[in-house]
Formats: structure tokens, sequence, C-alpha cells
């Protein structure tokens, strides 16, 4: 089973590294890191705005559901 680290743990096992090993770390987590950004970049969200437009809510129906709950 893989034990999964936090990132506090992370960080403490990388303040134990060599200036050289820290600088190595990050040459190899960098492109994994700009990989992931251009996934997440290629992926825009969806705008809210106008999620409801043309819906027929009106101020009575959400007090009448704030009521309910």
């Amino acid at each position: 089973m893989e034990k999964i680290v936090t990132l506090e743990e992370a960080l403490e096992l990388v303040k134990q590294l060599s200036l050289v090993d820290k600088v190595r770390l990050i040459e190899q987590v960098a492109p994994q890191i700009e990989r992931e950004l251009t996934k997440v970049q290629s992926n825009p969200r969806s705008s809210l705005r106008g999620l409801w437009k043309g819906s027929n809510i009106t101020e009575s129906d959400i007090t009448e559901l704030r009521q309910q709950m």
C-alpha cells in the first residue's frame, strides 16, 4: 500500500537535501508542473455568467425555498 506524503512531510524531507539535490529536485519537478499547467489551461472552466438567464425563478420562489430549509 502506497503511503501518501503530506506537503509538510515533503518539505521536511527537502530541507534535509543538499543544495545540489534541491536543484536536481526542482529540475525534475518543474517540467511535471508545466505539463499539468498546460492541461489545466487547455481546458478552461466555463463561465457561470448567464447560467440562470431566462429562468423563471422569482423572489417568492427563493423565499419559499429558504423557509423550507
